[in-house]
């Protein structure tokens, strides 16, 4: 039996071409470009001057079933398909996210797919990258340090600091930070409050940096941020701590796209890394629009499941952008899907029809959301080596009564090849049936009817209950005039639910709002719902135990 190689071990085993290559391919000029050495590269843009009149290529968004420690390989998916895409002779384009290191260093891993369907160097799409998620942590906390300056130097703007909403970010997964105080050690110190720290993927700033169209949108953007309320209840902005300008100085180069490629050259736009089960979870706005100017089809892909991250990629980019995806490809597994039917994950190499029938009413329910929006869907069956012919035989039946075509996907062990049959079907799919998309509700709707049309429409939950915090704050801002902002869910990612241990297609439950915060700049509100944290912590053993680098600078262990 042979053994398979490690990630890590096939991404260092890539025969890369220079990313000069890859922009000539794509027709991106010299001058539009920053190397980052031989194999990374920012795109400036300036390029859209140069593009505005040329015709869009067609938006794929590859999601998933609702996560499962089984696995799903939602991003491997996004990978091989646009692999597979390109063996078909299509010129294409794969959007991603950048990786977050609280993952990298926690539990979940990165996000530059797996087996043969990476996009590389892996390594540095991983770790540091070109500074980007640096970049967020850093104007985020000048922010942060911009206002306790001002609490401490005599408080012109009158904020009460019982009322600071803005807290501080940094890029790991640390508990420790998520409630704190501030400022004590005496008069010379600061002003003494509570706060704490989120993840820098959970920041407004990264959401902001997703949505911007530009720089200068960016920093007005920044301007709109509210930090906190004076005493008489007025909101205080970044705008009026005169904080944007130098904000968006520290993003000046973060707001461009990075160029890399798949292990098989596929160009690759990564920018940006928002969480979908605590921020909208999509690639940029930016990358985006340009991959569809440089390409015929681009392969995108949003966070965790599809009530998560597809819901906010039409709700939230797709509305904020005007864009229009083609066809939606959602993966599932078969193990996913029996442990959706209650299989323990030690008993998933057995054959379980019958739980494989109970599972799949998860997935009967993210493609009826998906139908919602108007979107043709393609499943895609991520296989894995224990699946067996019976159970992906039923799986296909089971598919195609629900009125969406389905292929099989090889692309972790096989690469684009593996993806052949999924790409056919995807093209096949976007030529023969026209997109209808649209979005599920209107803004100028009041704030809980919004959360009740997710809870219940792609939830399929029977209502939505607040806790008194939460009441008084969706009031406040309806008064303030922020009532017309579109919703942003943060709840687990393990179920359709707020609690994660409800698995498969629960029903007969409720969905708790526990708090809302503004995210004035980026456009919208934050409904955190059941237990979900904005600062994750790490596990019993980390990943980070595992990870090494030896002194010939090769590292070791990173997936």
């Amino acid at each position: 039996m042979s053994i398979v190689p490690s990630d890590i071990e096939i991404a260092q085993s890539a025969k890369m071409k220079p990313v000069s290559e890859l922009a000539e391919f794509l027709g991106i000029q010299e001058a539009e470009m920053d190397l980052y050495g031989k194999y990374k590269a920012k795109v400036s843009l300036d390029i859209f001057k140069r593009l505005k009149d040329k015709p869009d290529g067609k938006l794929i968004l590859v999601t998933a079933i609702t996560p499962t420690p089984a696995g799903e390989g939602k991003t491997t998916t996004s990978v091989g398909l646009a692999d597979a895409l390109s063996l078909l002779g299509e010129k294409v384009i794969v959007a991603l996210r950048e990786p977050s290191l609280g993952p990298s260093f926690g539990i979940k891993g990165g996000a530059a797919g797996g087996g043969y369907a990476q996009i590389v160097p892996m390594e540095d799409i991983n770790l540091h990258f070109t500074g980007d998620i640096h970049a967020v942590t850093y104007a985020h906390n000048l922010l942060s340090a911009m206002l306790d300056a001002h609490l401490h130097h005599g408080n012109e703007l009158n904020i009460d600091p019982r009322q600071v909403v803005f807290r501080r970010v940094i890029d790991l997964n640390d508990r420790a930070l998520r409630n704190i105080v501030l400022g004590l050690g005496g008069k010379l110190h600061g002003v003494p409050r509570e706060s704490g720290f989120d993840i820098s993927v959970a920041s407004e700033i990264m959401a902001c940096l997703c949505l911007a169209e530009d720089l200068m949108d960016l920093k007005k953007r920044f301007a709109r941020i509210v930090v906190g309320y004076t005493y008489q209840g007025d909101p205080v902005t970044a705008g009026d701590l005169k904080a944007e300008g130098a904000m968006a100085l520290l993003m000046k180069d973060a707001v461009k796209p990075n160029l890399v490629q798949t292990l098989e050259n596929t160009p690759a736009l990564v920018h940006g890394g928002p969480f979908a089960n605590i921020a909208h979870g999509c690639s940029s706005i930016i990358a985006t629009k340009l991959s569809l100017k440089l390409a015929d089809y681009v392969v995108t892909e949003a966070g965790f499941g599809a009530d998560l991250g597809a819901e906010k990629f039409y709700n939230l980019k797709c509305r904020f952008a005007g864009l229009k995806p083609h066809a939606t490809v959602l993966v599932a597994t078969v193990r996913a899907l029996k442990m959706h039917g209650g299989v323990p994950k030690d008993k998933l190499s057995e054959e379980n029809i019958d739980a494989l029938d109970r599972g799949i009413t998860n997935l009967e329910k993210h493609l009826e959301n998906i139908k919602k929006f108007g979107v043709p869907a393609v499943v895609a069956v991520n296989a894995f080596p224990t699946d067996t012919e019976n159970e992906t035989r039923f799986l296909y039946e089971r598919v195609k009564k629900m009125g969406a075509d389905v292929a099989l996907s090889k692309v972790w062990a096989e690469g684009g090849e593996g993806g052949r049959e999924l790409a056919e079907k995807v093209v096949n799919t976007i030529k023969t049936t026209p997109s209808r998309f649209k979005v599920l509700y209107e803004t100028d709707r009041p704030i809980k009817e919004k959360v009740e049309t997710i809870c219940k429409e792609i939830y399929g939950a029977d209502g939505v209950s607040y806790t008194a915090e939460a009441e008084n704050t969706i009031k406040r801002y309806e008064e303030l005039g922020y009532g017309k902002l579109p919703i942003c869910m943060a709840k687990t990612q393990y179920s359709f639910s707020d609690d994660m241990t409800k698995l498969g297609r629960p029903r007969n439950f409720k969905v708790t709002v526990r708090e809302v915060r503004l995210s004035a700049g980026a456009g919208f509100l934050v409904c955190l719902a059941g237990s979900i944290m904005t600062m994750p912590g790490l596990p019993k053993r980390p990943a980070a135990c595992d990870i090494d680098i030896d002194g010939e600078g090769r590292i070791k262990g990173l997936f």
